[in-house]
């Protein structure tokens, strides 16, 4: 059965996220953290795509990025994952794969939900009871985006920029974000989106999506048609 093409427009945001496989840890030392973290920088440059948001878990890693050219994220995550392999086979003398197939991304509309995908990609490291505050798990991006840490990794979505002029006060805009946790309806809907490869947005959103693309971007309707009665 052939691969499900994947449905990337230039300009578009997306929520990107690679497993390891059966769940098994791809990082287990700080060096393991920063070779992916450089990795990611030069392929990101190398194939043209912003990377706004991130988060690297034991077992898996979600980005919020953006690409500046056909099949740029695909590229990207490619070469990162080939690149990644080796280092991490050579380091700990195994062979075979690592990450679960191919990475798993949904569309993001910027204007409701890129923010929201912000806040979902760095509140994992408190859903998943690691830490009590983001500001305290040091692979994300979100000592960057909350409390002004210079990165060379991070391109600020312009969603996020407009958030207020002046810095500080965009800084503290965005960490006020993080006083309450998501809904569990749209923690569940992006998860969704993301596994599906479809869009989290609204309807409109979505329909433009499929008219530009031709591909659904919502979940087909469970069960047998309703059929009335005589």
């Amino acid at each position: 059965m052939p691969r499900k093409l994947r449905v990337s427009p230039i300009g578009i945001p997306q929520h990107v996220i690679q497993r390891g496989n059966n769940r098994q840890a791809c990082f287990t030392s700080e060096q393991d953290f920063k070779a992916y973290s450089g990795w990611l920088k030069d392929y990101a440059n190398k194939f043209h795509v912003e990377i706004h948001a991130w988060v690297f878990m034991t077992n898996h890693v979600h980005l919020l990025c953006t690409p500046l050219y056909p099949n740029s994220i695909s590229q990207m995550m490619q070469a990162l994952g080939r690149q990644y392999v080796r280092y991490f086979n050579h380091t700990y003398k195994r062979t075979g794969t690592l990450w679960e197939g191919r990475f798993k991304s949904c569309l993001v509309q910027s204007e409701d939900y890129l923010i929201q995908l912000y806040r979902y990609i760095e509140l994992n490291p408190v859903r998943a009871n690691m830490v009590n505050d983001p500001a305290e798990y040091p692979w994300s991006s979100y000592r960057i985006n909350a409390l002004g840490k210079a990165s060379q990794l991070c391109t600020p979505h312009q969603v996020y920029l407009s958030t207020h002029l002046e810095p500080e006060k965009r800084l503290s805009n965005y960490r006020a974000l993080f006083k309450h946790h998501l809904d569990s309806k749209l923690i569940e809907d992006i998860r969704q989106a993301t596994n599906k490869g479809m869009a989290i947005g609204s309807d409109k959103f979505k329909d433009e999506i499929e008219e530009l693309t031709g591909k659904s971007m919502k979940p087909k309707k469970m069960g047998r048609p309703y059929k009335a009665k005589n």
